[in-house]
Order: C-alpha cells, then structure tokens, then sequence
C-alpha cells in the first residue's frame, strides 16, 4: 500500500452523517492524502457549526456570507477563506450529483481575490555554499542526499519523503519517478552530484534503516522520515551553516524552476517536470527575476537601449480584495 495512503484513518464521531459520507468518499474512493483530509474535515467541521443540527438544504446563501465575512474580522486569511469555501462547494456539488439535493448555496459565492507573491528563490551560489560543506555523520549524509535532489528535481516535499530505495518510486539510471498532486506519476532527470549524494547515502542507509524499510530516507529511528522531519533538518542545516535567510523545502523547488527557466527558457519543459497542470502556474517562475529578462533583451535586440544600472526587480504583486 502507498505509505501516505497507509495512514489515512477517518473519525466517525466529530461529523454528521452527510458529511462524514463526504469524507469517506475523498478517502477510500477518491484516496487523497492524509494532509488534504485533515484539511476537508476541518472546513466540513466549520459547515457543520454553521448549519448548527439543521438539513443540509436548510442553508442559505447570506448565512454562508455572514459567517464568512465573521471569520474575516477576526482575522482568518483570505486564502484560508477560499480553501474553506472550496471545500464547502464541492460537497454540495457532490450532494447535487447524487440527487440528495437540488440547489448548491455555495455555488455563486466568489472566492477572494489574494495578493499574489512571487517565490522565494536561493541564488545559484547560495545553494553551492549551502550544499558544498563537509558532512560529520550519516544522518548529514542523508541530509545531503535529501537537498541535493529536492534541488535537482525540484520535488515537492512530500514527493521526496514517499521515495524508496528501489521499485516504481525511487532514483535510477539518473532520474526519479515520483507521485504527485491529483496521484499522477511522473518522471525527472537527477544531475551526477544528486546522484552520487545518493548513491554514498545508500552505502550508509543499511546500518539505520529498520529490517524491511523500503523507505529511501529514513530517521534516527530506521524508519520512513516525514515531511516534518526533513523540515527540521533544514532548518539546523541552515543555522549550523549560517545561511542568512530562512530557508524552507519548497524554496529548492522555486530556486529549481527559476535557474532552469533562465538558462533554458524552456517553459513546457520546466512544467512537465514540476508537474504542474496549467503553464499559468509555471509562469510565476519568470517573474522571479525580471532584471534576467532584461538583460536578455538588451544583449539581443537590435534596438535595445541598455542602461548602467538594470530598475526591475522581484516585486511582490497585489491585488486588492473584494468584499463579501
């Protein structure tokens, strides 16, 4: 069995009926993580308090919109607002299609408009100096071998921690087949020093890893290492080593996406690997480093009026909110 799915377990007491059929649904037919799980139940938990024992058909759209426009004021994000709101849509369509409703009062609820920032990326040489210094143990090793190929594929975090050594899931012949958002597989080339960080890792792996782990990294505890795990791994990464910023795994994947579009331009490509489904989603990596862009332009037009010092810049982009 997947080890994430492994551990998918559904309470039955917290829910009302639809609702907890909702969630078994997402788990056992639709088999989504145990994170996105825990997220659906707690906005259903949120829809429950609103409905408060009545019929799911009793709600209304200006109950949704009050209580929305609650939670707003007392501080709740708007992007929080909106994944609640998602969830909450999406069960009532879900109702809809199996006839147990005839009217979604969700449906033409917008979602807010949020700022939208713009990733936050290493330079290149900071991740050189960031991976380039000497390991004292196994577990750094490990260490190692983990940055190196979040970097390298630019693999989300959960992607990284579901790898084992060998089998559909794991890094061979120089790349790694992962699975991703929506449990669609797909494959990435791995550089020779991802490689070779791995391949003295797994000479070291068998001394910790428990009798019958499949995991490729695993704990102090020979066991698969988690998402948390590898976070707090980072983090004293950094601290021991003085990097000066604040460093989180997804930053290897932004700093991944953004260095390979500007040295290829390659933006289908850099969205086949990062597996996003829409290249809107890919295209926030080219706004990353406008001043690139720039100087690309003025080293090949013809017409280009180059200046001495380059104005654009990363900037974080706004957009304002709506209201409810």
């Amino acid at each position: 069995m997947h080890p994430e799915r492994s551990q998918v377990s559904i309470k039955t007491s917290e829910l009302s009926e639809p609702l907890q059929e909702y969630v078994n649904y997402l788990a056992f037919q639709r088999r989504l993580s145990q994170r996105t799980i825990t997220h659906c139940r707690h906005a259903l938990q949120q829809l429950d308090s609103v409905l408060n024992g009545r019929k799911m058909s009793d709600l209304q759209a200006a109950e949704v919109r009050r209580h929305l426009a609650k939670m707003l004021r007392q501080g709740l994000g708007s992007h929080t607002i909106n994944k609640l709101l998602s969830t909450w849509r999406t069960f009532y369509r879900w109702q809809m299609r199996h006839g147990k409703l005839a009217t979604n009062p969700v449906q033409d609820i917008h979602s807010r408009r949020v700022a939208r920032t713009l990733p936050k990326v290493m330079p290149a040489k900071m991740v050189r100096a960031l991976l380039n210094v000497p390991v004292e143990d196994a577990l750094e090793i490990r260490d190692r071998a983990m940055f190196e190929l979040l970097y390298a594929a630019g693999l989300r975090l959960q992607e990284l921690c579901i790898l084992d050594v060998t089998g559909l899931y794991s890094v061979s012949k120089g790349q790694v087949t992962v699975i991703g958002k929506g449990q669609k597989t797909r494959s990435i080339p791995v550089g020779e020093i991802a490689v070779e960080a791995i391949q003295v890792w797994k000479k070291l792996r068998a001394k910790l890893a428990a009798p019958d782990e499949k995991a490729l990294f695993v704990n102090a505890a020979g066991t698969r290492i988690s998402p948390s795990g590898v976070q707090y791994r980072l983090k004293a990464w950094a601290k021991k080593h003085g990097s000066p910023v604040h460093l989180h795994p997804h930053m290897f994947r932004h700093s991944f996406a953004t260095h390979l579009l500007q040295s290829s331009g390659n933006l289908r490509a850099v969205q086949e690997m990062l597996g996003h489904v829409s290249v809107a989603t890919t295209q926030i990596y080219t706004e990353v480093n406008p001043r690139h862009l720039t100087d690309v332009y003025d080293a090949a037009h013809p017409r280009a009026r180059k200046s001495k010092e380059p104005v654009l810049h990363a900037v974080k982009r706004s957009v304002p909110y709506t209201s409810y």
